[in-house]
Parts: C-alpha cells; structure tokens; sequence
C-alpha cells in the first residue's frame, strides 16, 4: 500500500523502495519535519489527527493526479499522527520518474495537494500554550481540534 497514515516513525527507506523501479532515472523525496520555531512561538511538540479513512482516499487520489500529469511516475507518500517532538518526521513522500525534473515538479505537487485535501490537522504546544491549527494551510480553524461534523473514530 503506497498512501498510508502511520502511528510510528516512518522509515525512509520503505517509502522510497515502494517507488524504486529499473525505469527510474531519479527518485525524490521530500521529508517534512516538525520545525521548533514558528512565527514567533517556540513550539514544544505537535499532535496531528486525521480522518483516516478519508486521507487515505485522497492520498490515493495525489498519487492518480500525478500519475496523469506524469504517466510513468510511481509514488509513495506516509503521513504519521499523534504526538511528534521537534524534528521528527510527520510525512515522507517518494516519487520516481524516468527523468530527474519530473520527480521534482511531481513531489512539489504532492506536497501542495496533501497541504490543500487531506483532513489532517494539528495543535501546536508552545511553552505558552497550545491551539489547534487548523487544516493544513491554515486557512480554516478547528478549535473543537477537529472539523465540524467529522468522527475520527469512523
């Protein structure tokens, strides 16, 4: 399975070997980490959510975009939840491609639709405090810590 939301660290070398294939001239990866600083806060730790089983489905659904824009390109892409400390790995995508530029422009692009598409949310814990961010781009607000309407337990 190639679009999976994982409750433990995620090994590099299973994503990539999920897309590594003789026709490959490059794989990219892209490794999103949690970052100590933001804005001006010092965050302490994260905890993400996710509505599983639809993540799941729109992973599926970056990796079939890609794949048109991209026919011969194979992609793998983890997204961990739960609690994360500073500059542990939240989401590895892998993307393979005869030609070096079209891994790129394809791990760009999966990157940018999972932040657009994918219910995951996260609350940030600072030394001040603690607020649930929202989705992904942070254009709508969770403070519940989850969207309305949604059981994350489905």
């Amino acid at each position: 399975m190639n679009y999976r939301i994982v409750y433990t660290p995620i090994v590099i070398q299973d994503v990539i070997d999920l897309v590594t294939s003789r026709n490959a001239g490059a794989i990219t990866t892209f490794i999103g980490t949690v970052r100590e600083i933001t804005g001006n806060k010092k965050t302490v730790w994260l905890s993400y959510e996710a509505y599983e089983p639809m993540a799941i489905k729109k992973l599926e659904e970056i990796g079939l975009e890609i794949k048109e824009k991209w026919q011969e390109a194979k992609v793998a892409i983890f997204h961990r939840v739960g609690e994360l400390e500073i500059t542990d790995i939240a989401v590895v995508i892998a993307v393979s491609t005869p030609h070096r530029n079209d891994a790129y422009e394809a791990n760009r692009y999966a990157i940018e639709r999972i932040k657009e598409i994918v219910p995951i949310w996260k609350k940030e814990h600072w030394e001040d405090g603690e607020e649930w961010i929202g989705d992904q781009k942070q254009t709508k607000a969770y403070p519940s810590g989850k969207p309305e309407g949604v059981d994350v337990n489905e």
